[in-house]
């Protein structure tokens, strides 16, 4: 079988992912030894985040192609303010954390620059460029999401409700389309423009693993 993109990209990301798999953040989750104070500044910081990740999937549909491509990014943003960001908002609730405190929260500096970045690519590069950079979040989670699976369940029913949503076939088969879809996207694009792709690509991957180190040291700004 042919190679495509997408598996270029794995090859070149995959010292980044098997970091974010050893992470202890993420190790914590599938152990279920994670503590709640660190799960709980993730679930605050990784719900603002997600505002900013909605703007980025409805830019995404703005700037689509083609009808059906702008159809499923429109359904990806609703997905993931209702789906996705309900689960944190039930999370948030057994912490007894207000939507009110959730919106309100102060993006960590990592929350803030990995924010921007997405806007910036989705705002100042091309179309592919975007579908590039939006991919490693997805991806990722899905990846995270069935290694850990594969693991005995965490006794922490919190993790494991966590790991059943990441591991599902149904975030499984979103990463699939938009790997798809780039590899559409980079079809028969000289070299130069395939590494502007790869560039997007690792930044965001980086950007992933520095999101479970900032809430694993619960980073906040200095001054």
């Amino acid at each position: 079988m042919t190679a495509t993109f997408t598996d270029r990209l794995y090859e070149k990301a995959a010292g980044i992912w098997e970091a974010q798999l050893q992470h202890p953040f993420v190790r914590g989750i599938g152990d279920g030894t994670l503590s709640l104070e660190r799960f709980k500044f993730w679930l605050r910081q990784d719900y603002v985040f997600l505002i900013e990740y909605a703007r980025l999937l409805a830019l995404a549909a703005a700037r689509s192609p083609d009808l059906e491509t702008m159809a499923r990014f429109a359904t990806l943003l609703k997905e993931t303010v209702e789906t996705e960001m309900s689960l944190h908002r039930g999370y948030a609730a057994e912490f007894e954390i207000s939507l009110q405190e959730l919106e309100g929260e102060v993006p960590a500096p990592t929350t803030r620059a990995y924010t921007d970045f997405l806007l910036r690519v989705a705002t100042m590069g091309d179309f592919a460029e975007l579908a590039a950079a939006l991919l490693p979040c997805m991806w990722a989670f899905s990846e995270i999401g069935q290694r850990l699976a594969a693991q005995p369940a965490p006794n922490q029913n919190r993790y494991a409700k966590w790991i059943a949503m990441y591991s599902s076939t149904e975030f499984a088969e979103l990463a699939q389309w938009c790997r798809k879809l780039l590899d559409h996207l980079a079809a028969d694009l000289p070299e130069r423009n395939l590494q502007k792709l790869e560039a997007a690509f690792l930044t965001s991957s980086r950007y992933e693993w520095q999101f479970w180190e900032m809430a694993w040291k619960m980073e906040r700004w200095g001054v």
